[in-house]
């Protein structure tokens, strides 16, 4: 009996260990997979699996102020790179899977 009663105890005392040292998943990201039009953040793009279709690039290229967006393809990076024009100057531009959008400097 005693043997019995020291073992679930000691089962128990595990147990509420292990939950104590594993606390729950946190409700989400402290950063977005996705951003908004204008929030880039990181300055070149970034390599990742890209989920963004071609037409979902060239929305994000034109939501960050860009007109006649051309050459679209995706590198082996999975960062779509195509040409773009801002203010009159065309330029080469990227869109990388968090939806940052930066031109070639």
């Amino acid at each position: 009996m005693k043997q019995t009663l020291l073992a679930a105890s000691i089962a128990v005392l595990a147990i509420t260990t292990a939950f104590a040292q594993n606390p729950p998943a946190q409700s989400g990201p402290g950063n977005n997979a996705v951003n908004s039009a204008g929030q880039n953040n990181a300055a070149a793009p970034v390599a990742g699996a890209n989920s963004f279709t071609e037409g979902q690039a060239k929305s994000k290229i034109e939501d960050a102020g860009f007109t006649n967006v051309t050459e679209l393809k995706k590198d082996d990076n999975g960062v779509w790179r195509g040409k773009a024009s801002k203010g009159g100057a065309a330029t080469a531009v990227s869109v990388d899977f968090q939806g940052n959008v930066n031109t070639a400097k």
